[in-house]
């Protein structure tokens, strides 16, 4: 069986993009869409957060590299979804258009920009040690588990301030790396709230079908049907990514190869990190 993975948003843009067909129309997408010029990187009408550029260009680079796999006659059983990478992949499954795809993705990310006005965010990696000290540290620190990527990656979502205290904990508790990035929105914890109302309107405003290709979902590794979308997209914002949950139920599904649809090879890479603990 194959799987579609769709990562969520890059940490940076390729010093070099695609010269095809395929990824010209993406562009013009993005372009006619958000206004943002893909190869110059920057607006062409209005601004928006480096943040905001890159999870338009993730989004943007899920669905050419959708493109590509389909020319090549690769179709998948199952698609899976990491963070942002949930609307590509609702596009992947027939539930939306690709461009309806770009054009959530950039009306969520300018909603997130709006937080960042109010507060200054971060993410922080770290990686080398188990959930029970994280969570540990995350509580005494005030910040929140966003990702639990593997057994020993995750990242943590909350302010500057605390996010920087709390990877100092992380080191000085055996972590092999803490890093902390800035951000324009505390992603997958409960301080997202304040955005609750803006974000539910937003996702309303878009008729989903039924997905014809088995969409996993993140947070209790369960199928999506048309009429869960809505309420998925709201809560996968405030509440943890579970990917080593979502790769070990897909791997029991009985699924062997695994595409990574996007940019990068994040989600590959916990893949195997997790198979070598599990012995897959």
């Amino acid at each position: 069986m194959i799987c579609f993975m769709f990562p969520g948003q890059p940490l940076a843009r390729p010093a070099s993009l695609p010269a095809d067909d395929d990824f010209s129309r993406i562009a013009e997408l993005v372009r006619r869409l958000t206004r943002l010029d893909l190869e110059s990187f920057d607006w062409l009408e209005g601004e928006g957060s480096e943040d905001l550029k890159l999870q338009v260009f993730g989004a943007a680079y899920s669905l050419y590299r959708l493109r590509r796999l389909r020319h090549e006659g690769v179709r998948p059983d199952l698609v899976a979804e990491h963070s942002m990478g949930i609307y590509a992949a609702l596009a992947a499954c027939g539930s939306i258009s690709e461009a309806e795809a770009i054009e959530m993705t950039w009306r969520v990310g300018k909603a997130l920009t709006g937080m960042a006005g109010q507060e200054l965010y971060a993410l922080g990696c770290v990686i080398g040690l188990t959930l029970e000290p994280v969570l540990a540290l995350a509580a005494n620190n005030g910040v929140h588990l966003a990702n639990h990527n593997t057994s020993r990656h995750f990242l943590l979502s909350g302010t500057r301030e605390a996010i920087a205290s709390a990877t100092a904990e992380a080191l000085a508790s055996g972590a092999f790396s803490a890093r902390s990035f800035d951000c324009d929105a505390p992603l997958h914890s409960p301080l997202m709230a304040p955005l609750e109302q803006e974000l539910r309107g937003i996702f309303a405003d878009y008729r989903y079908a039924e997905p014809a290709v088995p969409l996993l979902d993140h947070l209790e590794q369960k199928f999506l049907g048309a009429e869960d979308i809505p309420g998925f997209l709201l809560r996968e914002l405030s509440l943890p990514v579970y990917w080593e949950s979502s790769y070990r139920n897909l791997r029991d599904r009985g699924v062997t190869r695994f595409h990574e649809v996007g940019a990068g090879d994040a989600l590959k890479k916990y893949n195997r990190w997790i198979d070598g603990e599990y012995g897959k």
